[in-house]
């Protein structure tokens, strides 16, 4: 017997069946024989907020005992819808936590939206530097210490940001880092976009709502049965009232929420509260099968799997095992590279690839077909590798020296000036690898050699940089203004 549609998506079937005239919004009107598209991208489900189907900014019905059934799910005081991504939530997260101008602790490491946020809200951001995996080159956890240590040097600090788990499955302990932010009176917002599924079900790491967070922000589609651009903020304890964040989420959310994405919010929570113990053993298990059968890999390595294990990384505190993290080191292949073989011979898409190493990301969705198909693919490549000398210890990359805040540089004249001749210039844009989105500069700080010679080689190993005038690798925005010019490259 097929499952039965959960609570927003059954009522939504049943009024397009037969509900009243839609002389309302969306102009479709619900009218598939219009064009085969709108049959296809299920149209006839695509409403406004009309009577009896709730408003998501001020939600009261169905939509209501969707989020606090999710709520419940996750363990959370209250709980967000997201239609616009963890993007929105993060956006009004930190608006909410630091208001106009406020000082907040946060991991270099952090997705871009983040610091869009500090721009928005004029915020002084002072810089956790991750340290780096010394065999694998990803960023590793920040720490306890790293952020008691920041705390003590900015007692007037509003807010502490961390992501974890990372791009790359990196968990940081986060149990501690909550318990010492709040000693001080901070609160932690923690962009778990990439954890959803932590702490749903025995065997994974814990999530950050169980480690105390005040805010935590999720993406649903990355590891979890929901369609993208679908997220979740949870919020919990009195430092960041519910209040105040579903105020900025009035702001940084849509007005007009498609209810096609909220259904797929309300029917990724039913199945998990049905079926998340049985899927999730699952995923698993045809995680264990991977382990197994990459046992005999001699060139790539895969990130706390297989061979390699967590005990081998000790700047990190934990890893997420839905991330597969995989290695060139020691060979002649590329990350990029990598991606490539795996796309061009064997049809597998990666989610994304840096300077040596690629990621493959498993959801809840994955078979143990689906990953022995990918084993049977990096066996085959890890046999065609010859060995190559293994480069140095990754160390970490000094942040270039800040000389105005972000918000400030944005609003100064600049020029574009060809990258290579950019040496002591202020920066007037931020520049990335994207994914995962992290900036290798951001406006106001100082052009140097090592952020130099960092786009060089990524650049070398195929990865693309993106910079907000869209000029990267050729040129760079840089600052006019002479008192930040190249005259000024030795303060």
């Amino acid at each position: 017997m097929p499952d039965p549609f959960p609570p927003l998506l059954e009522a939504l079937a049943r009024h397009s069946i037969g509900g009243p005239a839609p002389m309302h919004m969306p102009g479709h009107k619900r009218n598939t024989a219009l064009a085969p598209y709108l049959a296809a991208l299920g149209a006839a489900w695509d409403i406004t907020e009309i009577h009896g189907f709730d408003d998501l900014h001020e939600a009261e019905g169905i939509l209501k005992e969707s989020m606090d059934r999710a709520a419940r799910l996750w363990g959370a005081q209250r709980s967000f819808y997201l239609v616009n991504g963890s993007t929105c939530g993060i956006l009004a997260g930190i608006r909410a936590a630091a208001g106009h101008g406020g000082k907040v602790i946060l991991s270099r490491g952090c997705h871009k939206s983040v610091y869009h946020a500090l721009e928005l809200c004029g915020a002084v951001p002072v810089w956790l530097a991750p340290p780096v995996d010394e065999s694998f080159g990803v960023l590793a956890s920040i720490t306890p210490e790293q952020v008691r240590a920041a705390l003590a040097a900015h007692p007037d600090a509003k807010l502490l940001v961390l992501a974890s788990p990372t791009y790359e499955g990196v968990i940081s302990d986060l149990a501690a880092i909550c318990t010492a932010a709040h000693a001080a009176g901070v609160p932690v917002l923690v962009d778990e976009a990439h954890g959803a599924h932590l702490g749903l079900a025995p065997g994974w790491p814990a999530g950050a709502v169980a480690a105390g967070a005040d805010v935590v922000v999720q993406s649903l589609h990355k590891t979890l049965p929901s369609l993208t651009q679908t997220g979740i903020l949870h919020q919990q304890g009195d430092l960041i009232p519910a209040e105040a964040l579903a105020r900025q989420l009035g702001i940084f959310e849509t007005s007009s929420p498609s209810y096609l994405l909220m259904a797929s919010m309300d029917g990724c929570v039913d199945l998990l509260e049905r079926r998340g113990g049985e899927l999730f053993a699952r995923w698993q298990a045809a995680l264990a099968s991977f382990d197994r059968a990459i046992a005999g890999l001699t060139r790539l390595r895969v990130l706390c799997h297989g061979a390699d294990t967590l005990q081998k990384h000790p700047g990190l505190f934990a890893h997420d095992p839905g991330k597969l993290v995989i290695s060139t080191r020691g060979t002649a292949l590329t990350g990029p590279g990598l991606m490539a073989r795996l796309r061009e011979e064997f049809s597998i898409e990666l989610e994304m690839a840096s300077g040596d190493w690629a990621i493959a990301m498993t959801g809840l969705g994955d078979t143990e077909e689906n990953l022995l198909r990918l084993v049977r693919a990096l066996v085959a490549i890890d046999k065609s590798l010859a060995a190559c000398p293994m480069p140095p210890a990754a160390k970490p990359l000094p942040l270039p020296p800040a000389v105005l805040p972000v918000a400030q540089a944005l609003e100064l004249p600049c020029e574009e000036v060809p990258l290579g001749a950019c040496e002591g210039r202020v920066s007037a844009e931020y520049v990335w690898a994207y994914p995962p989105g992290i900036p290798l500069i951001v406006p106001g700080e100082r052009v140097d050699r090592v952020f130099l010679d960092c786009c060089a080689r990524l650049n070398r190993q195929g990865v693309r940089l993106h910079s907000t005038g869209g000029t990267m690798p050729r040129a760079l925005r840089v600052l006019i203004c002479a008192s930040h010019s190249t005259s000024t490259k030795g303060d």
